[in-house]
């Protein structure tokens, strides 16, 4: 049996939540709950915040839902791990696709970073936000990853170079052709963290090569025989990583 509750609606409320307090909903939650679910008062909705865990609750209102009566806990806060997803910004669907699956595969952290052929400079961080929350709440995420403006590839490689953090860096180019030893090789125990950089579909310039590859703890990681469009190769570094390094490999 399932240890999720995927029957009742989930919420993210941005208020403390404990037993007996009542959480006002915004404009666009009562209508998400009154008229697109078609939820009145007494019905049940999971609701979380990021800090205090999930907690069943009850919509309350007269005409429409206007707040929640917060009863019990459900499971406590958990903790993501420290994994870094930085990549260069893609078009708004596929940023969309990328940013959802980012936080399903257990990123603490999206960090843009600006490249010479980013295919996008400007950046939407308050569509990526509630993209990250519409993933945790259709998936049963308790901790909402962190979403960083955008950055500079040089500004973000000097902020890490001095620290303990692993740089994994998806390189087509990388002569090692597995990619799970290669991550298992990396996995000691000074490894303070994993800092995964997919870069754009162009590719990175030489200047940016040379830079990258002088950096302290890195490991150059290729995604196999294939050529993969910057949102897929999301998806399969961040199941490497994490299988390897990560919390699916119980780290």
């Amino acid at each position: 049996m399932s240890r999720y509750e995927f029957r009742s609606p989930r919420l993210f409320v941005d208020a403390d939540l404990a037993a007996g307090t009542r959480v006002a909903l915004s404009r666009d939650q009562s209508n998400y709950l009154g008229n697109v679910l078609r939820l009145g008062a007494g019905a049940p909705v999971l609701a979380f915040n990021g800090r205090d865990g999930e907690w069943r609750a009850v919509v309350a209102g007269r005409k429409r839902p206007e707040e929640l009566e917060v009863t019990e806990q459900t499971r406590p806060q958990d903790r993501l791990p420290d994994v870094t997803y930085a990549f260069a910004p893609l078009k708004h669907a596929r940023l969309d696709y990328m940013a959802q699956k980012a936080v399903e595969m257990g990123a603490g952290r999206l960090q843009p970073v600006l490249t010479q052929h980013t295919q996008v400079h400007r950046l939407n961080t308050e569509r990526m936000r509630a993209n990250v929350i519409e993933a945790a709440e259709q998936c049963g995420i308790l901790s909402l990853a962190a979403v960083e403006e955008p950055i500079a590839l040089d500004r973000f490689l000097a902020r890490r170079a001095d620290g303990p953090r692993l740089l994994v860096f998806c390189d087509e180019d990388a002569e090692i052709a597995d990619p799970i030893a290669a991550l298992q090789g990396a996995r000691v125990a000074s490894l303070q963290g994993v800092d995964l950089l997919v870069g754009p579909e162009g590719g990175f310039s030489a200047e940016e090569r040379a830079l990258l590859l002088s950096q302290p703890r890195i490991l150059r990681l290729a995604l196999g025989p294939r050529i993969m469009r910057a949102d897929t190769a999301a998806v399969a570094a961040l199941a490497l990583v994490q299988a390897v390094v990560g919390d699916w490999g119980g780290i």
